[in-house]
């Protein structure tokens, strides 16, 4: 069974750092494009970052001082600093065998998102 578990989301104060897992099973990770999207409240799920299966990341702009991605053999993770009240929502990760980082298109697997409130 095809299967994407984010964790690490959690409750920080303005300013302060998480950083997001999204671990894999059922399929191979590596293979996969990956990318981080959210879902602010009232508002529509938008991309924040991703990485291709080379290696190449695209971020917002808005968060690309801020957060970095990466991957290893095991997830893909999410480091995110200097956070804001309006980066508050679920985070959730998708993996798209289409090895180009895009928001554009077409991702199979999702997971069931993690919670991230950032407090002011």
């Amino acid at each position: 069974q095809v299967q994407l578990v984010e964790s690490g989301g959690g409750l920080v104060q303005f300013g302060g750092s998480l950083r997001l897992s999204c671990a894999a099973s059922g399929f191979i990770l590596n293979d996969h494009t990956i990318a981080w999207f959210r879902q602010a409240p009232g508002k529509e799920r938008e991309g924040v970052s991703c990485i291709s299966p080379g290696g190449k990341t695209m971020y917002v702009d808005s968060m690309k001082e801020r957060f970095t991605i990466s991957r290893d053999n095991v997830g893909v993770y999410l480091q995110m600093n200097r956070l804001k009240p309006e980066d508050t929502g679920i985070y959730y990760c998708a993996g798209s065998r289409i090895a180009l980082c895009s928001f554009e298109h077409r991702y199979e697997h999702w997971g069931q998102g993690t919670q991230v409130t950032v407090s002011s």
